[in-house]
């Protein structure tokens, strides 16, 4: 693979400053994000007052903690536009969630926090290895969802060639990557999978694509998928991460030179771990939930948002700011089987392990008697399918049916991976 490390003035001031200048920058626009969020948005203002603090009593950073949480129920309650601090003619852009689960959540942007988003995309594109004139294939999806707009912007003020194709249409997706000679593409990294097998079904070689570098975000991945990324197609696989209620792509990315960890952009986003049930904060470098306060958005201020995503905080490498691991999973993700703990993630993690298994995989849990079962789908033969329910009971802990069917049973995702299917009766 091409060696992507950034040349000498590549990075901007911020991303080498020390952790003083960063805290004390933090600590400024702290102050500022919740006194406009307390003046501006009547459920802040409330669920301060209820937890008797104020603005006025951050005297250090350590004093967020004082402070409520915000969850995605208070942003459901406040639908569509409740949580907006500035009048509604001052938003540029909206977007909002699917609402499949529930009441869509809404956000929005002033014309600053396009620019600061743009910003933070360019800088995380940037440290994924992509370089201004490079051509980015873009197959996130456009739309209310903010991916395929996040990404699109920042690639664009780079100075990046983006093609806006969006995600489906997999035959499609590998001959404009072809004929266009993408170097980059951002995509789920499920869906790259997708993009993998097409390229074999149509004879095409991976390892000979013209793509450098590719961006995988929206839903968590583990290395060993990364490896199966890079080794097939011979180009970097670089994390990223970001959600519509704190930004949407761009909060923090993967540098290319290092793939240790996701720097979070630290100047606009200030990060804490949590335990998840009890709320205290934990240390750097404890598993917890990732919880976000933005420090420079105007239409849209989010404070101490539990997002749900497992991970840890990790000191600075490539860049000043603090890291965060890869995302285990998510906290409401997590599947309780006979007492043990289990992520599809750790699923995934195993299947990789089983080369005569295709990467694609499906958990569906089911009643068996009074107990809960858990069936894994996957793609390949009886063999395969008895190794990888050996490594998961020798390696996860739980006993698992997994049940092999021909290529193509198990479905493809055309944006964020279905895993978890719960058939199981309820009441």
């Amino acid at each position: 693979m091409k060696d992507l490390s950034p040349k000498p003035g590549d990075l901007e001031a911020i991303e080498t400053a020390s952790h003083d200048e960063i805290q004390a920058l933090q600590f400024e626009r702290m102050r500022w994000s919740l006194s406009h969020a307390y003046n501006n948005v009547g459920h802040y203002k409330a669920s301060f007052d209820a937890a008797g603090v104020h603005p006025d009593n951050l005297k250090s950073l350590a004093d967020l903690a004082k402070f409520p949480f915000t969850v995605k129920s208070d942003l459901r309650k406040n639908y569509p536009f409740g949580m907006f601090a500035v009048p509604l003619e001052q938003v540029n852009r909206i977007h909002a969630s699917s609402g499949t689960t529930g009441q869509p959540t809404v956000v929005g942007y002033t014309q600053a926090d396009l620019t600061m988003w743009n910003h933070v995309m360019g800088r995380s594109l940037r440290a994924a290895g992509l370089r201004c004139g490079d051509l980015l294939h873009n197959a996130y999806g456009y739309g209310l969802f903010t991916g395929g707009l996040g990404v699109h912007g920042g690639a664009e003020k780079m100075g990046l060639t983006v093609v806006p194709v969006s995600g489906g249409m997999t035959e499609r997706q590998v001959r404009l990557i072809e004929d266009f000679q993408a170097t980059g593409i951002t995509v789920t990294p499920s869906y790259m999978l997708s993009i993998l097998d097409e390229y074999r079904r149509l004879g095409l070689e991976p390892k000979k694509s013209p793509l450098k570098v590719g961006i995988f975000g929206a839903e968590p991945w583990t290395n060993a998928m990364r490896e199966e990324v890079e080794q097939s197609f011979n180009m970097h696989a670089v994390d990223i991460y970001g959600l519509s209620e704190v930004l949407g792509p761009g909060v923090s990315c993967e540098c290319v030179e290092s793939k240790d960890g996701l720097h979070i952009w630290e100047d606009h986003f200030y990060p804490e771990i949590i335990h998840p049930q009890t709320g205290e904060v934990l240390p750097d470098g404890e598993l917890g939930e990732l919880v976000f306060t933005s420090l420079s958005k105007e239409a849209f201020p989010i404070i101490r948002y539990r997002t749900r995503d497992l991970t840890r905080l990790l000191s600075g490498t490539a860049r000043s700011m603090r890291r965060m691991e890869k995302v285990t999973g998510r906290s409401d993700d997590m599947i309780i089987l006979r007492g043990v703990n289990v992520f599809p993630m750790q699923i995934e993690e195993q299947l990789m392990k089983v080369p005569t298994l295709a990467a694609h995989f499906q958990i569906e849990l089911v009643k068996k008697g009074p107990m809960d079962h858990m069936i894994i789908h996957v793609e390949g033969d009886a063999p395969a399918a008895a190794e990888l329910a050996a490594l998961i009971k020798a390696n996860v802990g739980v006993t698992a049916e997994v049940n092999a069917s021909e290529v193509n049973s198990v479905p493809r995702s055309q944006g964020k991976a279905v895993r978890l299917i719960d058939n199981r009766t309820k009441g």
